[in-house]
């Protein structure tokens, strides 16, 4: 049973910065890939930001230039650094680690960009 959890959400102005955090229960290079998504009120839920056993990303295109994911193989953490903040990108941000078919999630951290 893998555990991922979520953390460094929280209320931030337009322009400000949060780092968002998922911690694995265990060794993150034993997923094919981990990632980021997120789900507004009212949407569905979305991919953000990706990244692959090889180290290769993938980024929605309204992030790309903003957010940068990245991973700490000592710590079993994967990391979504977000920049510039809107408003737009205000939503509950889901950690997903997927090993072959098996798709495993966190329960989520709020993000609310807002003055």
């Amino acid at each position: 049973q893998v555990t991922l959890v979520e953390s460094g959400g929280g209320l931030v102005q337009p322009g400000g910065s949060l780092r968002l955090s998922c911690a694995a229960s265990t060794n993150i290079f034993d997923f094919n890939d981990m990632g980021w998504y997120r789900q507004a009120p009212g949407k569905q839920r979305e991919l953000v930001a990706t990244i692959n056993v090889g180290g290769v990303t993938n980024y929605e295109d309204s992030v790309k230039g903003r957010f940068t994911i990245s991973r700490n193989g000592a710590e079993n953490t994967v990391s979504l650094q977000m920049n510039a903040l809107k408003p737009e990108d205000t939503a509950i941000y889901y950690c997903r680690a997927r090993i072959l078919r098996r798709i495993n999630w966190g329960p989520g951290t709020q993000v609310t960009v807002s003055s």
